[in-house]
């Protein structure tokens, strides 16, 4: 942008070339009109007054009149006996300000013109031959030619034929008109180093706010950029990506977003790590006790043992088959939902068809459970993933419910929100652990539980999708008469 501006001021200097040479143009028509209109008086006037009318026309009209006889002899000269109406300046003895002038001209009209004007030079011998516009004229044609005074001015003639006595013996004589464009070159010069001092002042300042936006959106911007590159190498614990929080434009925008991209990037490497540590953790133990149970087998006879060391081999596979379901889903999850189209349904009704397939089915020890709907639950979300939490919530509050135990599940809105609430008669949830419960492969389970019978993952699956539907879970104890009497797990949704 910045150079589209320079170039826009330089075609401004251009400009001022064009203009003038279409005064130059019309200084030209001019003179050869007032050539021809002399011509035609000096045609009809007094041979004997030639001298005296050359040196009045060319006082009045500040030109050079010279006037050649059919001989090409020069019979009068305006400049004869009186001053000269423009003079021939010495380029040497003028100043700076004007030697910069000429080189911008000598620059601009390289450009703009093709052909250099021959000099313009008095010659030893002043007549006919000294001049091709005065030959032409005493050929019976109008004519003018333009030359470059040592100044660089345009010097411009003018010839015309003149029908008289002073013809003979040839058929026509001629007239001369010479002017300088002084007035011309003086303006257009002046307006031409006017912009050239314009366009270094537009240049330098095109330079300070080049380097200005180099220092506050370039150099930022490759900082990022490189920060960036360093990330995709896979380079993320090194790297520090600048935020530039003193910025308050888009450039701090996109510098806070890259960082706070970059962070979730890392939390999200974290987590893969530690998940897959995790992982190797928890089938570790089940292919340790596999394996031990396959290696005793072959050494036992006793058939109560083998059968005893068969059903240990059962309970082993059966817990690593649990475990590669859960891990695949959990896995599988995050992307899942990113490519989930979500459609409206009611919860409520969920929950209650939910809980209907279970009371059908029904649970183990006496434990029963009931729904609690108040009316209706407009959601927009996945319903096989939201129904999956309901599952798993269910599921975690059976586990740790005691025998003849009661789980309810309930649905109401809350403000904007929807509730959804399971709740059961267990030991509740000690307050230290009521985050760690949602962690991956977290092992704490009730006692009378055959081991191995879950993966740890359930409740951390839950809030993936509940937080990917931009909703939140969270547990709290039921507390009577000053004691712990359950857990309930609270879910909110926002309404649709």
């Amino acid at each position: 942008m910045n150079i589209f501006a320079l170039l826009v001021l330089a075609g401004g200097v251009f400009y001022l070339d064009s203009f003038r040479e279409r005064l130059i143009d019309q200084r030209r028509a001019e003179l050869q009109m007032q050539a021809q209109l002399l011509a035609s008086f000096l045609s009809e006037a007094d041979s004997s007054r030639l001298g005296e009318l050359v040196r009045r026309y060319g006082a009045m009209s500040r030109t050079h009149v010279k006037v050649y006889d059919g001989f090409g002899t020069l019979a009068a000269d305006s400049w004869r006996n009186q001053p000269p109406t423009f003079t021939l300046r010495d380029p040497a003895a003028e100043p700076l300000r004007r030697d910069v002038a000429r080189v911008l001209d000598t620059i601009v009209e390289s450009v703009g013109r093709s052909n250099e004007l021959p000099r313009y030079i008095v010659p030893a011998h002043d007549d006919r031959s000294a001049w091709p516009e005065v030959a032409t004229a005493a050929a019976g044609k109008i004519s003018d030619t333009m030359r470059r005074a040592p100044d660089r001015t345009v010097i411009i003639s003018a010839a015309a034929p003149i029908h008289s006595s002073i013809s003979a013996p040839a058929p026509y004589a001629a007239v001369q008109l010479t002017v300088d464009t002084l007035d011309i070159t003086g303006i257009v010069r002046d307006e031409r180093l006017t912009s050239f001092l314009i366009f270094l002042g537009v240049t330098a300042l095109s330079l300070f706010l080049s380097n200005f936006l180099a220092s506050t959106i370039v150099r930022p911007l490759r900082r990022l950029a490189v920060a960036a590159q360093r990330v995709r190498l896979g380079r993320s614990r090194d790297v520090t990506v600048p935020r530039f929080a003193a910025r308050r434009d888009e450039i701090g925008l996109l510098a806070r977003a890259l960082s706070d991209m970059t962070a979730a990037l890392r939390d999200r490497i974290d987590a893969t790590e530690a998940f897959a540590a995790d992982v190797a953790h928890e089938l570790k133990n089940p292919l340790a006790s596999l394996r031990s149970a396959v290696d005793t087998l072959e050494s036992v006879k006793q058939p109560a043992q083998r059968a005893q060391l068969l059903e240990v081999i059962r309970d082993d596979v059966g817990r690593i088959d649990r475990l590669i379901t859960d891990i695949s889903d959990a896995s599988r999850l995050d992307a899942e939902l990113s490519r989930s189209r979500f459609e409206v349904f009611d919860l409520g009704e969920l929950v209650t068809n939910l809980v209907r397939l279970y009371q059908t089915a029904g649970f183990p020890r006496s434990i029963t459970i009931r729904s609690m709907v108040a009316g209706p639950a407009p959601l927009l979300g996945e319903t096989a993933r939201l129904a999956q939490v309901v599952r798993n919530l269910i599921d975690n509050a059976v586990s740790f419910s005691p025998d003849g135990g009661e789980v309810t599940v309930g649905v109401e809105r809350s403000g904007s929100n929807i509730a959804l609430h399971v709740a059961d008669r267990g030991p509740g949830v000690p307050p230290e652990n009521r985050e760690d419960i949602f962690r991956r492969f977290y092992s704490q389970r009730p006692e009378a539980e055959d081991f191995g019978r879950h993966s740890g993952l359930g409740l951390a699956i839950a809030r993936t999708i509940i937080e990917a539907h931009d909703g939140s879970i969270d547990v709290e104890n039921l507390v009577e008469e000053g004691r712990v009497v359950g857990a309930r797990f609270n879910v909110r949704l926002p309404i649709l």
